[in-house]
């Protein structure tokens, strides 16, 4: 861990560490787990921001927003980051159920104009 601070006006803390030798190996939802894990935090509150590699280098830079709870997560962060950390079969299940339900509105709207002409 690299830097470890609070910020108490966006109520989180935000957390700098480095994976030594983790370039290439490393996903989001495995850093937040494994970080989760060290301080002793609920995994669900852990926020993936960046992880950064540099050229040549095997170090993998990351950023973390640790909040006390989901919903305060959800007030302050775009919807993106949230669905980041869902593994990809059930991000796409919900994304396809909301496309779905959008469409069904999207259909009784012109069913509805259509009646009245």
């Amino acid at each position: 861990m690299v830097e470890d601070r609070k910020n108490s006006l966006l109520g989180r803390r935000e957390v700098k560490a480095v994976f030594k030798g983790a370039a290439g190996k490393l996903k989001k939802t495995e850093a937040a787990e494994q970080l989760a894990g060290q301080l002793g935090v609920d995994a669900k509150n852990v926020i993936p921001i960046n992880l950064l590699c540099e050229t040549g280098m095997v170090d993998v830079h990351a950023t973390f927003y640790i909040y006390d709870s989901e919903e305060e997560a959800k007030k302050q962060l775009p919807r993106y980051r949230l669905l980041r950390k869902m593994p990809k079969a059930d991000r796409k299940k919900l994304l396809d159920e909301e496309k779905a339900e959008k469409l069904k509105a999207k259909q009784a709207a012109t069913a509805e104009k259509g009646g009245k002409k």
